[in-house]
């Protein structure tokens, strides 16, 4: 087992804080948005214990404690990534194929890589280390059908101190040999991986069935038994990303009414389950989806880049059975690790459906949306005392465009849409994770 990280030394952090008092979908944005101009942020043992007005704050700082000063730049909680492939960094930007095909000539022969542990050390270290220098402190996340993908990636978060929710795909049908497990192998070695890591040192096991189609029957019904009984056990998967899959689908399952209804009937369907994509869902979906707490992860690159359709995200959010739905960037499929991107390609989307996507909306999907997504939010997404304190520090004159975009900004809201816009790592100035400093983008790699 990968030693955690020596516990953070109390620190403190002056800047612009932006946070959320509720949903920006259900409600008034600018209502649902805390804003403090001249704000501190105190931290003790990875913890917020304070956070509000520097002028009424200061009165809480120890004396002696130092104060990370990030005037100029905004505080917000870290960015929680709710659907990423962490195997398919090195196949990022693959050319010319929709979901399918693309899975079959680009994405099965670089996950056969993941047979090597030292191999998938290296790439879950450049992946994790590339979540923070976006800003990015809890992702849900894919690894590969091998056990040692998962060991790999949770023992880099753990030496990182990263909350982090991932598990070993499952797949025993519909994919090469290589890649393909057993019914009750991948339930016996998913077992083995759950014991070892869940709930130790910020890592979270999520019971991961690629999509029903490359899982037999038997297999999903050995994954609704694996989280039978643990409400604490995450369940990730594919839902209805493109019109071929899901006649596919229709196809393998004839006897379900839906793609949802194929894992409802297998136990899947539940609280601290995400369901990737999820473009072709009816509303008899979306009520099951808002009635059991399975979310949805909204991931605009990728559907884009695959061509695989437009997320209704007004309508999955309507007041009158709102589902929990958060940013995934889904690479490899996606483009970017950064959800400045996601919150950029979700912007037009959006108006490409006669929708306008608020900055504080956005904002709100890829914080406390994404926490809400995985049931997290009593830890993660927002500045609060009590909360973990996964933090990002953004800067709004990153690039000399952004500096002269700026001067026109008259509010916190336009702010934010220009860093949604114009954004991308490059406007991470900083990154804490439970109270540690482990990203500065002006200093060498921490």
């Amino acid at each position: 087992m990968t030693p955690a990280p020596a516990s953070a030394a109390p620190a403190a952090l002056r800047g612009h804080i932006v946070t959320f008092r509720g949903n920006p979908f259900l409600m008034p944005p600018h209502d649902a948005l805390v804003d403090e101009p001249d704000g501190l942020v105190i931290i003790t043992d990875g913890r917020i214990t304070h956070a509000g007005a520097y002028g009424e704050t200061i009165r809480h700082l120890p004396a002696g404690m130092p104060v990370a000063d990030y005037r100029g730049c905004l505080i917000s909680a870290g960015f929680v990534d709710t659907h990423v492939h962490y195997p398919q960094l090195p196949m990022i930007a693959a050319y010319g194929e929709q979901l399918l095909e693309w899975l079959e000539r680009y994405t099965f022969p670089t996950e056969r890589r993941f047979a090597d542990e030292t191999y998938a050390t290296t790439i879950a270290r450049q992946f994790l280390h590339g979540l923070l220098r976006c800003g990015t402190t809890t992702a849900a996340v894919y690894c590969t059908v091998h056990p040692q993908s998962v060991d790999a990636f949770f023992g880099q978060s753990t030496r990182l101190g990263t909350l982090m929710v991932a598990g070993k795909v499952l797949m025993d049908r519909n994919a090469p040999d290589y890649l393909r497990d057993t019914a009750q192998r991948g339930y016996d070695e998913s077992r083995r991986l759950i014991d070892r890591w869940h709930g130790r040192n910020r890592q979270h096991y999520a019971v991961t069935p690629r999509f029903a189609p490359t899982s037999t029957p038997e297999q999903l019904e050995l994954a609704g038994a694996l989280l039978k009984g643990d409400d604490t056990l995450f369940m990730q998967t594919h839902l209805a990303e493109n019109r071929a899959e899901v006649a596919w689908v229709a196809d393998l399952y004839p006897d379900s009414r839906s793609y949802l209804d194929v894992y409802d009937r297998a136990g899947l369907v539940r609280p601290r389950s995400v369901m990737g994509h999820g473009i072709y869902v009816d509303e008899h979906d979306l009520c099951r989806c808002h009635e059991s707490g399975c979310a949805l992860a909204h991931c605009p690159t990728s559907n884009l880049f695959l061509g695989s359709g437009a997320f209704r995200l007004f309508d999955v959010m309507d007041a009158k059975r709102p589902v929990r739905t958060g940013l995934g960037t889904d690479v490899g499929a996606g483009t970017s690790l950064s959800h400045l991107q996601s919150m950029n390609e979700a912007y037009k989307i959006a108006q490409m459906t006669g929708k306008r996507l608020h900055p504080v909306q956005a904002f709100w999907l890829a914080t406390r949306g994404g926490a809400e997504a995985l049931h997290l939010d009593d830890r993660i997404g927002a500045i609060a005392p009590g909360m973990d304190a996964d933090l990002c520090i953004l800067d709004p004159r990153a690039t000399p465009l952004q500096a002269l975009r700026a001067q026109m900004c008259d509010s916190t809201a336009d702010i934010l849409f220009t860093l949604m816009m114009l954004g991308d790592d490059r406007s991470i100035r900083a990154t804490w994770v439970g109270g540690r400093l482990v990203h500065d983008r002006d200093m060498p790699a921490i």
